[in-house]
């Protein structure tokens, strides 16, 4: 008689976002790099728009972030991705892994997590190297006009 194997579901199918060891909650990130793209809001609508800006500390290479542990006292407009704060995370673009298992969804076959490699995004024409000419952070003092850089949210 054969045995059987039955297949253990990973984490991310059997826990939610809350449930979720911070060493979990931080393998769910897939190194995209979107949230490091600056963002403008309008005052009026409170309408969020993306740019091609991206933060100084962004690793172009690998979507991460190049200090991370620091990344609240380098730049204090940072916004950190917490469990308390999942619902808040609507400016994110559709393919974040903590919106996709947020909204019940699976994680898609390009996610480092299914796929085995970070190189999956890049195939899959997500992150920022799906972007046109992303640009490091420009110094404000520079007066440049951050609307020249605004695009289509990714």
């Amino acid at each position: 008689m054969k045995n059987d194997v039955t297949s253990i579901p990973p984490f991310w199918e059997k826990k939610s976002l809350d449930e979720m060891t911070l060493s979990e909650w931080e393998s769910i990130c897939d190194g995209c790099g979107l949230c490091c793209l600056t963002k403008l809001q309008d005052d009026e609508t409170e309408e969020i728009v993306y740019t091609r800006i991206v933060c100084d500390y962004s690793d172009l290479t690998t979507g991460r972030c190049g200090d991370y542990p620091n990344r609240s006292t380098n730049v204090p407009t940072c916004v950190q991705l917490t469990q308390d704060r999942v619902a808040e995370f609507d400016w994110l673009p559709d393919t974040c892994a903590y919106r996709i298992l947020y909204r019940g969804q699976p994680l898609p076959n390009w996610h480092p997590l299914i796929s085995g490699t970070s190189a999956s995004l890049k195939k899959a024409g997500v992150g920022l190297s799906a972007i046109d000419v992303v640009v490091s952070n420009i110094v404000e003092a520079s007066n440049t006009d951050y609307e020249d850089y605004v695009i289509d949210k990714p």
